[in-house]
């Protein structure tokens, strides 16, 4: 037990109906990336986003913490992993309501101090039909020193691909997407914010959006939309250059990874069936 666990089980809905604009505008954003058809993979991490008036921002741009996620004693929030169960698709139209439960608090410590892990469980209903259900995990860390050097992700190991796409990373890709999740962390758009207080080498590409990139490949290949959808953020993919999504098949059905192209080292990694 620890001081935050009165958290757990703390719930919230929402709800949003996926319009002709926001479609038009995830697809623009996706460009050659999404498949041909009518669903929009990935487009529920655009749905019924956090709207805060300006005094619940925290430092980040983000709603402040102790509203719906807990004020961990850490300042910085990012993406961790997540995994998707999903039984149906998003078209144009649809009324979606997002139910999200707070499932497990913990912290641990790690080669870059301590982290505290916060997750929560999503379950996106159509008419009272689940299409997805989503674990997702929020890693809380400190301030990196102001001294230390910045971690040296490993090399990317050869792969046979059965797929791969390149993506060009620029300012105004960023900003989109920002657009169309209503995301104010200034790591996204505020570069003396991502490299002077967070310790970026720039300024960062959303895990969601690569999370995207990787689910709409994996439809691709697969010809369908993947039934379970697991991704897990490695490395920081800062904007400025290419992106290259690639897949591989694996003993346990499709291996997904975003690569940076020109330090060639892997910035999330997914696997889909």
């Amino acid at each position: 037990m620890n001081e935050f666990d009165e958290w757990i089980g703390f719930e919230r809905r929402a709800s949003d109906v996926i319009s002709p604009r926001l479609a038009d505008h995830f697809r623009v954003t996706l460009d050659d990336v999404l498949p041909d058809g009518p669903d929009l993979p990935g487009i529920q991490w655009c749905l019924a986003p956090d709207a805060c008036a300006p005094a619940d921002l925290g430092r980040d741009g983000h709603p402040k913490t102790g509203m719906f996620l807990p004020k961990l004693p850490l300042p910085r929030r990012m993406w961790a992993s997540g995994e998707l169960l999903i039984s149906g698709g998003f078209q144009v139209g649809d009324a979606v309501t997002r139910t999200s439960t707070i499932s497990d608090i913990r912290f641990k410590k790690g080669r870059s101090g301590d982290l505290g892990f916060v997750t929560v469980d999503h379950r996106y209903e159509v008419g009272g039909e689940a299409r997805i259900s989503e674990r997702q995990m929020i890693v809380y860390r400190d301030d990196p020193a102001p001294d230390a050097p910045a971690p040296v992700p490993p090399q990317a190991e050869r792969w046979e691909t059965v797929h791969a796409q390149e993506i060009e990373t620029n300012p105004t890709l960023l900003f989109r997407y920002s657009a169309l999740t209503f995301n104010g962390h200034r790591i996204h758009y505020d570069h003396p914010y991502a490299t002077d207080v967070e310790g970026y080498a720039g300024l960062v590409v959303h895990g969601p959006l690569q999370a995207t990139w990787m689910q709409n490949v994996a439809t691709r290949v697969l010809g369908r939309a993947p039934r379970s959808f697991s991704y897990r953020g490695l490395s920081p993919l800062i904007c400025g250059g290419k992106a290259i999504v690639e897949a591989r098949e694996g003993e346990n059905g499709l291996e997904i990874r975003v690569r940076n192209g020109e330090e060639n080292f892997v910035t999330m990694q997914a696997t889909a069936t």
